[in-house]
């Protein structure tokens, strides 16, 4: 069912963009894991394209389009995480949902047990799940996957994350994405408030607590209401990343599609403009926090 727009379309030439920092440089790296719309054309999905597409963290890499201007490195995937899913991690396939075996051990972690893993099995709406495929994969249509798509986008990330740190000795990284307006219902849980924004540092393990909250406090003096790891704390790519004990700082930033969002048709609502520019302040407050915290502002 490949009922494909025109912006949708494969861009197997460029399955990561990396916007390199503008101007003065900074160890701040950011990436957009989830924000791909361009499908590839042997997804075979089983499902139509609107409610496939509710897989995305639609705009997220154009709220945040302006990282380099503020001395960060911007790493973005074109292609759907329902696709194959870069923040989570090679191993963490069903094996169920493969035609063979696979040639080494799985490690199948809670989201797969959900049918999100590094292949999505279904999408949910409105607390019904729909599978994305009517067919079991081939292995070697996964592994296609995880060679032209996941590994590129870890290679692209590993470079920028080493580079700065073998610069300046340390790296401040934040993963982007955005969270679904009715997360709360789809976890059985009706009665709970999503915030505007979750910032997860997996329970204070992946980053200085000054860092999670000089963004936190910067987006409530703005007016957005912030929870901390809850409900999504940060899953593999800070988790592999964050090391504060050794200068690597790396945490998660979810925003409520509610406020810049129309989610049924992932065009920008009327809130996109103002919290684009809200985002301009916050991501100047971090760039500054990151030039004290490394030493750069001593050194002029």
């Amino acid at each position: 069912m490949q009922d494909t727009l025109d912006f949708l379309k494969p861009r197997p030439d460029a399955p990561v963009l990396v916007h390199p920092p503008q101007g003065a440089v900074l160890p701040l790296v950011c990436d957009s894991p989830h924000s791909g719309t361009a499908y590839p054309a042997d997804f075979g999905y089983a499902l139509p394209l609107a409610l496939l597409r509710r897989g995305e963290d639609s705009l997220v890499d154009q709220l945040w389009q302006a990282w380099p201007e503020h001395g960060a490195t911007l790493i973005e995937a074109t292609f759907p995480r329902t696709y194959i899913d870069p923040n989570r991690e090679e191993v963490d396939i069903n094996p169920a949902m493969l035609d063979g075996a696979w040639p080494v051990p799985l490690h199948p972690g809670p989201k797969t047990l959900q049918g999100l893993g590094l292949v999505w099995e279904q999408v949910n709406q409105a607390g019904q799940a729909t599978p994305v495929y009517d067919r079991k994969l081939s292995v070697a249509e996964v592994q296609q996957r995880i060679a032209h798509y996941w590994k590129p986008y870890h290679a692209a990330l590993a470079q920028a994350i080493r580079w700065s740190v073998d610069r300046f000795g340390c790296v401040w990284h934040l993963n982007l994405h955005s969270m679904p307006s009715d997360v709360y219902q789809r976890l059985g849980s009706p009665e709970k408030h999503l915030a505007d924004f979750v910032l997860g540092d997996r329970d204070g393990s992946t980053c200085d607590p000054a860092f999670i909250h000089l963004i936190g406090d910067a987006l409530q003096a703005r007016g957005y209401s912030v929870a901390y790891n809850e409900p999504y704390k940060g899953v593999a790519l800070i988790g592999r990343i964050g090391q504060p004990a050794y200068g690597r700082h790396s945490l998660q930033i979810e925003i409520n599609r509610r406020i810049y969002l129309d989610e049924a048709t992932r065009l920008p609502s009327a809130g996109f403009a103002p919290l684009q520019q809200d985002l301009q302040g916050v991501m100047a407050e971090v760039a500054e926090f990151v030039r004290k915290a490394s030493g750069l502002e001593r050194m002029g």
